[in-house]
């Protein structure tokens, strides 16, 4: 089989089906970056959420013993909403990274993936192929940058010259010889944005993060977030693109190439307090679809909760003193106690001792002790 002539087809189909970048490497194993995980094991700094054999992550092989080849594909994502609502006094909003505009990402990358595992199958019966989105057991940002599709930014991104580092990452192992492309040289030089202005300090150095002091990692959580983390997050509901945002590679980006990441402004930027008491079954009505719901309701509620701390919004008051008295979730009773205090006044103390009365769990009482610390009474 002429295997320059099937790369040459796999690159014009993929065009066709909508995928906007390709690229190819062999299946060797990605010495440098087994150190790096090392690395990140011994200081650790993981999130909890990747794969935790470092083999399984840096080897193919132990993935698809067959493996000859990977192949990267990069789809390009919006990076700014068309009439985004506004947040305004009494009707606060937070937002949603990114990456959590428009149907699950997961979801729109698998569909793409499928349909070439199709095409190849077609023209090689005998492949071998397996693909993956993110929660594979291979480092996609490795994989992509081996392939040539951009460069490993100092803000552990992808960044490509055509679409920043917007970009979705998927790959496909193969067993199939496939030439391997050549990887970017990197473009970052000298310039160190996005680690200075890191809200958290999460990325220690460039190309290094430790993945618990970042925010986009922080929303995902499901306890009470550690109180010096409260004030650094914002209106943020899931995701934090800060690092993204004011990275010069990005400036002027905004693909709109794919319907299914167009975003819906109400969901990328919801008003916070119908949050608060949105039942299950309407979350994922709303939200169901969208790549920022995977941790389901609770983080999203706690972090709406300490938004509406961020904008010291008095009219969230009422909503927030009916948690205290009535929701089952200590998480979520000792978040809005915190945030009550923090936004303060007169009936914020009076609720916040009557909770102190009524509350039992230890945790939420001395989240209340906080917000009762916080008044001036």
């Amino acid at each position: 089989m002429d295997f320059q002539a099937l790369k040459q087809e796999v690159i014009l189909y993929s065009k066709e089906i909508g995928i906007d970048k390709i690229g190819f490497t062999t299946a060797n194993t990605f010495d440098e970056m087994k150190n790096r995980l090392l690395r990140q094991q011994e200081l650790n700094y993981q999130s909890g959420f990747e794969e935790p054999d470092i083999e399984k992550r840096v080897n193919p092989a132990l993935v698809v013993p067959e493996a000859r080849s990977i192949i990267s594909i990069a789809l390009a994502y919006p990076s700014k909403l068309k009439n985004p609502p506004q947040s305004k006094r009494g009707e606060r909003r937070g937002i949603f990274c990114r990456a959590s505009w428009g149907t699950d990402y997961h979801t729109v990358l698998r569909k793409k993936m499928a349909l070439l595992e199709e095409f190849l199958k077609e023209k090689a019966p005998e492949v071998v192929i397996k693909s993956m989105v993110d929660t594979g057991e291979l480092v996609d940002r490795a994989v992509a940058e081996r392939a040539g599709i951009g460069w490993s930014g100092k803000n552990c991104s992808i960044i490509t010259p055509e679409f920043g580092s917007y970009v979705y990452l998927g790959d496909i192992i193969t067993s199939l010889p496939f030439e391997p492309d050549t990887p970017m040289e990197d473009r970052c030089g000298e310039c160190n944005k996005c680690v200075d202005v890191c809200p958290t300090g999460a990325l220690v150095q460039g190309g290094q993060l430790d993945s618990s002091k970042c925010i986009a990692f922080l929303t995902q959580t499901k306890g009470f977030l550690p109180d010096e983390y409260r004030t650094k997050l914002g209106n943020r509901l899931y995701g934090c693109d800060t690092c993204q945002t004011v990275c010069p590679e990005n400036k002027g980006k905004d693909n709109h190439f794919h319907d299914e990441m167009e975003p819906d402004p109400e969901l990328a930027k919801p008003l916070l307090r119908p949050l608060l008491t949105m039942s299950n079954r309407d979350f994922k009505d709303k939200f169901g679809h969208v790549s920022g719901s995977w941790r389901g309701k609770k983080p999203i509620q706690r972090n709406a909760i300490i938004a509406l701390a961020h904008f010291k919004d008095e009219a969230a008051l009422p909503e927030l003193m009916d948690l205290i008295r009535e929701d089952p979730r200590p998480v979520i009773r000792g978040t809005a106690a915190w945030a009550i205090g923090k936004i303060g006044g007169d009936e914020a103390y009076l609720a916040l001792k009557q909770a102190k009365i009524e509350e039992q769990d230890q945790e939420v009482l001395q989240e209340i002790e906080k917000g009762l610390q916080m008044q001036d009474i």
